[in-house]
């Protein structure tokens, strides 16, 4: 049975973020609403100490590159749309067939 691990690097601006923990609120609200609602992973791995951007990365394990692109996709657009102020200024997304 084929294994896929799909990732998606984020980069977000949050342009209305003064203080690290402004950031952090967001970034925490942001991770755990994508954790339950695609059933991914994240964590935040860049740009930790500024206080406007940011960079998230979004795992998922799948048997279906399909599925693993689809649920990506989801993430992505959630993110564009999210009703904090975050605005993506990339997303790269790799799939690792396994």
């Amino acid at each position: 049975m084929p294994a896929i691990i799909g990732a998606c690097r984020l980069t977000l601006r949050l342009p209305e973020s003064q203080s690290l923990k402004d950031k952090r609120q967001v970034i925490r609200s942001l991770q755990a609403r994508l954790r339950n609602t695609y059933n991914v992973s994240v964590a935040e791995t860049g740009d930790q100490d500024k206080w406007q951007v940011t960079e998230i990365l979004v795992t998922l394990a799948a048997s279906d590159s399909r599925h693993a692109e689809e649920v990506l996709s989801k993430v992505v657009a959630f993110t564009e749309g999210y009703h904090f102020p975050v605005e993506l200024l990339e997303a790269y997304t790799e799939l690792i067939d396994l």
